[in-house]
């Protein structure tokens, strides 16, 4: 048996066939780890090693871990070393190869096996110059590699560098896709989410799945902005979190909604996170970064993913959770304007409702007030005295004074049902329209509609009661929206016009593409109780037309047919 303490007969190495059976490798695996494997088969065989292992730097933890190995003992597989700890750390920390003839003259040597002799070990590093990892491989003979053997070992170790770079390239691209992917479709699926506790759940489901973090928490802020109240937490285990609204000043998430910028914690189970209270109650969990969700300069919560190992977050695993943060945002603002749109077409219904009963009781009165009248003034010619005592005298008298009481009673209803004119002001149509269409646009992006706005060339000014005239607007736009059940476009046209009476007026057009209004009922779509839907209650119009009517305008129907139809509302203009 050959002698260890001898060194090995001169090996014939051809460089060339070395390297390429490196650089091959790039093509045959799509998997890191399954190069690293074959890369250090491959060096083991050209130097005739007895062992070997690839050693990669951890960014979390600033330590070399053996990725792959060959011929070393399995309970030496785990270990790890601190950055000039050992040779391997050694050369990590300095970046040169080292070729150690003896280890056992090396007081630098860790003992892996007890057998090894010799060792040769290179750094795995970055064009900057930063170390990525190292390769060694070990001889059970002393001198058992050369300096020859250390200068191709070296180039060795760049090919294969070079190898894993562009296989960690390729496999960043994919999981970047991957995300773009998950991304995309998180923001469709969001979007559709309207109820609210469904779409905090989906934030937080989504963003666990797409960062592949252990924990995700989603922190709403609570008026009046001094405390945070967690609406959402996806996790792999069991997590306790606080049940209520939790004050700002005792919350880790505070320091995101403070800086408007993500902030990042590399170990929140350090005894000084001890007493904040918006941490999930799990000791699985580690690392932590917070990101801000900011909508219209304002920040509405905060989004917390968690590691369950401490975790240096990358650039990239930030930019994605801010991307996941700023779609969380915006749906969770659409879900509330949508909610606000529903109780806003709610209350247009209640509206309908009392404006009806109003009208109707205006209606009544006034067709009772004209006979009322009647009755009075005939009732006085009547001239009925008679003498005191006589019990006629009383009812006489009764009959008078209820008379006056029902006339009285006439008067307020009548007076109840107008307009009061305090309560109108000049304003800009542009003004009325636009926030008009502010409270609907989350409707009509649900309806798939979309929406055209032409303003008047030149500022218009009217003299109305805003409600009313927004009650108009939301009325048509909604019936115009129940006619394109499968999407379409509503324009807006805003324009004016001088009249031979010598008065301006304003002219606002409302263009649908829906289906049109039957030829049987457009001659009286503006009469009370006439609808075109089985659902409709005929009101909507004949309101529009009568609150047009007392501001001194109209409401027409200018086309309909089976491409759509356009209603024009004419208002007359306010003096400058």
């Amino acid at each position: 048996m050959p002698d260890p303490a001898l060194p090995l007969s001169p090996r014939v190495i051809d460089p060339h066939a070395a390297l390429y059976r490196v650089a091959s490798l790039v093509g045959r695996t799509d998997e890191s780890r399954e190069a690293l494997t074959a890369i250090l088969a491959v060096v083991i065989d050209v130097f005739g090693a007895s062992c070997g292992s690839i050693s990669l730097l951890n960014p979390d933890s600033g330590k070399l871990e053996i990725e792959v190995h060959q011929g070393m003992p399995a309970e030496n597989a785990d270990l790890s070393l601190r950055l000039g700890q050992g040779i391997t750390g050694w050369v990590a920390f300095h970046g040169r190869p080292q070729l150690v003839a003896d280890v056992r003259l090396d007081s630098r040597y860790i003992v892996v096996r007890p057998d090894v002799r010799s060792e040769m070990a290179a750094p795995m590093l970055e064009p900057g110059g930063q170390t990525l990892g190292v390769i060694n491989v070990d001889s059970d003979r002393v001198g058992g590699f050369s300096e020859p053997d250390l200068a191709l070992f070296v180039r060795m170790t760049e090919e294969a560098t070079s190898v894993i770079r562009r296989l960690w390239q390729l496999q960043q691209l994919r999981d970047k896709a991957r995300q773009l992917e998950s991304l995309i479709a998180a923001g469709h699926s969001l979007v559709t989410k309207l109820e609210p506790q469904e779409l905090f759940n989906t934030i937080t489901r989504d963003a666990r799945r797409i960062t592949q973090t252990h924990a995700c928490a989603l922190y709403l802020c609570e008026a009046p902005g001094d405390s945070v109240q967690l609406a959402s937490l996806s996790s792999q285990g069991v997590a306790e979190a606080h049940p209520g609204p939790m004050p700002l000043d005792s919350c880790l998430v505070s320091a995101a909604i403070h800086t408007r910028r993500q902030v990042e914690y590399a170990n929140i189970q350090s005894p000084e996170f001890i007493d904040v209270v918006d941490l999930p109650r799990d000791p699985a969990l580690r690392s932590l970064v917070a990101t801000p969700l900011i909508y219209e300069n304002e920040v509405i919560g905060v989004l917390a993913a968690f590691t369950d190992s401490v975790h240096r977050f990358t650039n990239d695993e930030k930019r994605l959770l801010s991307a996941l943060a700023s779609l969380g945002a915006v749906a969770l603002q659409n879900a509330r304007l949508y909610a606000r749109v529903f109780q806003s077409e709610a209350s247009l219904r209640k509206n309908e409702q009392l404006t009806t009963l109003g009208l109707l009781a205006a209606e009544i009165a006034h067709e009772i007030r004209n006979p009322l009248t009647v009755i009075k003034l005939l009732f006085g010619y009547l001239g009925l005295d008679f003498p005191e005592g006589d019990p006629r005298r009383t009812d006489v008298r009764v009959i008078g004074e209820k008379i006056d009481q029902l006339e009285a009673i006439v008067s307020r209803v009548l007076m109840f049902a107008k307009a009061p004119s305090s309560l109108h002001s000049r304003w800009p149509v542009t003004d009325i329209i636009e926030d008009t269409l502010l409270l609907i646009r989350l409707k009509l992006a649900q309806g798939k509609i979309q929406l055209n706005f032409e303003p008047p060339e030149r500022l218009l000014i009217v003299d109305v009661h805003k409600g009313q005239l927004q009650q108009v607007l939301l009325n048509l736009l909604i019936n115009a929206t129940q006619a394109m059940p499968e999407g379409g476009t509503i324009t807006v046209r805003c324009s004016s016009e001088v009249r031979e009476s010598g008065g301006e007026f304003a002219l606002i057009d409302i263009e649908d593409t829906g289906t049109g209004i039957a030829e049987g009922i457009r001659d009286r779509i503006f009469d009370s109780f006439l609808s075109g839907r089985p659902d409709g209650t005929g009101l909507g119009l004949a309101i529009a037309k009568r609150i047009l009517l007392s501001h001194h305008g109209d409401i027409t129907l200018r086309a309909t047919s089976p491409a759509g139809t356009t209603l024009r509302l004419t208002l007359p203009t306010a003096r400058h």
